[in-house]
C-alpha cells in the first residue's frame, strides 16, 4: 500500500484540495484514523497539537458531504472560540479549493457575535457547523437550529472542553443528535472523566493513541536555575542572546502573566500577552498583531499550548514550569512543528525537580545553563548541585563532631569552635581531593 493520501480512494475533488494544501504523506494521527471515519466509525483520537487532527477528520467528512441536502450533515466543536475560527478558517480553505463556494455551506458559532444577526443566517441550515458549545446549544434552544440531521459530531480538545467545564453543554448537544451519529473525539490526554464520558455515548470505538515524540532531533530542552533571581531579569538575559522569529513565555495564571509582561515592558521587552481573562475583543486584537508580527516575544497562560494556535513559534520560555508533565509537553509542543527547529528555555526552582525527574524518565534531556552578560555558560545539572550540596552538609557535619567541646565555657568560645570547626573541613577536603587525584 503506497503512503500517500491516494490509498485513501478520496473523491478527486478532495485529491484536489489535497494538493493545493500541499500535503504530501499522511501524519501518523491521519494515517490511522482516516479509514475508520469514511467507513463511519466512531473514534477516540489521542494526540498533541501539530499532529494533523484537524485534517484527519476534515477530509474524511468533506469526502461524504451530500450537497443535495441542505441539512446540518456534520457539527465540530472547539473548548475556545479562537480555536473554533482557526478550525473554520480550515473549512472555509477547503471550501475555496474546492471550487464548491457556491454549493458547500459552513458557519461559525460563537459568543461575542450578533445572536440575532446569526439567527437569520441560520434559516437555511448549513451543512457545516463549527463553534463552541455553549453557543450551539444556545441556538438549539431558540429552535434556531436542529442537529438531529447530522451524521457526525468531532468534539476536538476534549480534555480542555472538560477543564474549562464546557463538557456539559456538549452531552446536552449530544442529547439532541440522532442515537447513531458518529462521533470523532481528539483530545491530548484521556482523564478518568472522560472516560465515563465515552462510554455513555460510544460503542465499540476505534482507539487511536499516538505516542507523540519532543521532535528530540530538532528540539533542545535547556534549563536554567532561578536562584531566588527576579523571572522578568532572566528573560531580558535570554532576550539579549536569541533571536526568536517568535517566542511563547508561558507562565501558571492570568494574574502571573499581567505582572509579568508589565514588568517585562518597563524593562524595555516589548510584549504581547495573551489568557482566557481578556475581553474578546481583546484577544482577538492581539492575535491579529501576533499574526501581522507586530511581537517578537508573547507572555501567556496555558491557554496558548492548547486552545490557540500560533504558527512560527521558534523558542518556548517557561517562566514558570507547570505543575505536571503533559503541561510541559503541550507547551514545548507550540514549537519543532513541521520539521522546524526548536528551543524551550525553562527557569527552575527547587520545587520543580520532582517534574524534572518524571520528565527525564519520559526520556527528555536537558543542558544546563546559567546566563550572565547576554552571554550563555553551562552550569551544573540539578542532581549535581543537590550532590554538592549534599556533601557539603555531610562534611561540615562530620567536621563538627572531630570540634573538641570543652567543659569550661568561656568568653568567644563558639567564635574558637567555629574556627577549629573551619579547619579541619579544610583538611577533609584537601584529603577527599587527594584521593581523587
Amino acid at each position: 500500500m503506497e503512503n500517500n493520501f491516494k490509498q485513501f480512494s478520496f473523491h478527486p475533488v478532495l485529491s484536489d484540495i489535497i494538493d493545493h494544501l500541499g500535503f504530501k504523506q499522511p501524519t501518523e494521527i491521519q494515517q490511522k484514523v482516516i479509514p475508520a471515519i469514511l467507513k463511519g466509525t466512531s473514534v477516540v483520537g489521542q494526540s498533541h497539537t501539530g499532529s494533523g487532527k484537524t485534517h484527519a477528520y476534515l477530509l474524511p467528512l468533506f469526502n461524504q458531504i451530500d450537497a443535495s441536502k441542505r441539512e446540518v450533515q456534520f457539527v465540530i466543536t472547539a473548548p475556545t472560540r479562537e480555536l473554533a475560527m482557526q478550525i473554520h478558517e480550515e473549512v472555509k480553505k477547503i471550501i475555496h479549493y474546492a471550487g464548491k463556494k457556491e454549493i458547500w455551506n459552513a458557519k461559525l458559532l460563537v459568543g461575542g457575535t450578533d445572536k440575532q444577526k446569526m439567527m437569520e443566517k441560520l434559516k437555511e441550515p448549513p451543512h457545516i457547523i463549527v463553534g463552541t458549545p455553549g453557543r450551539i446549544l444556545d441556538l438549539v434552544k431558540e429552535d434556531a437550529l436542529s442537529l438531529y440531521s447530522a451524521k457526525s459530531f468531532v468534539i476536538d480538545e476534549a480534555d480542555l472542553m472538560l477543564d474549562l467545564g464546557f463538557i456539559n453543554d456538549v452531552d446536552q448537544l449530544l442529547i439532541r443528535a440522532r442515537k447513531d451519529v458518529q462521533l470523532l473525539v481528539f483530545s491530548a490526554t484521556i482523564p478518568q472523566r472522560l472516560e465515563h464520558f465515552f462510554k455513555k455515548y460510544l460503542e465499540n470505538p476505534l482507539h487511536v493513541k499516538i505516542d507523540d515524540q519532543l521532535s528530540p532531533e530538532t528540539m533542545e530542552h535547556r534549563l536554567i536555575a532561578l536562584k531566588h533571581r527576579d523571572e522578568s531579569d532572566v528573560i531580558i538575559e535570554i532576550s539579549k542572546t536569541i533571536q526568536p522569529y517568535l517566542a511563547i513565555i508561558f507562565t501558571n495564571g492570568k494574574d502571573i502573566a499581567n505582572a509579568l509582561a508589565a514588568s517585562l515592558q518597563q524593562k524595555g521587552l516589548d510584549v504581547g500577552l495573551i489568557h482566557g481573562g481578556l475581553k474578546p475583543r481583546e484577544r482577538k486584537r492581539v492575535l491579529k498583531d501576533i499574526q501581522g508580527l507586530r511581537y517578537q516575544y508573547i507572555v501567556a497562560t496555558d491557554l496558548a499550548s492548547r486552545g490557540i494556535d500560533i504558527k512560527g513559534v521558534s523558542h518556548v520560555i517557561n517562566a514558570q514550569l507547570p505543575k505536571e508533565e503533559d503541561f510541559y509537553v503541550h507547551r514545548v509542543g507550540r514549537t519543532a512543528r513541521a520539521g522546524m527547529e526548536g528551543t524551550a528555555i525553562s527557569l527552575y526552582a527547587d520545587q520543580d525537580i520532582n517534574l524534572l525527574q518524571k520528565l527525564e524518565q519520559k526520556g527528555l534531556t536537558f543542558t544546563f545553563f546559567d546566563i550572565k552578560n547576554g552571554e550563555w555558560k553551562e552550569a551544573k545539572s540539578w542532581n549535581e548541585r543537590e550532590l554538592r550540596t549534599k556533601t557539603k552538609t555531610d562534611i561540615d557535619s562530620q567536621a563538627w563532631r572531630q570540634v573538641k567541646k570543652t567543659k569550661k565555657v568561656k568568653p568567644g568560645y563558639k567564635k574558637k569552635m567555629k574556627k577549629e570547626q573551619e579547619n579541619i573541613k579544610k583538611q577533609m577536603v584537601r584529603k577527599n581531593y587527594k584521593k581523587k587525584k
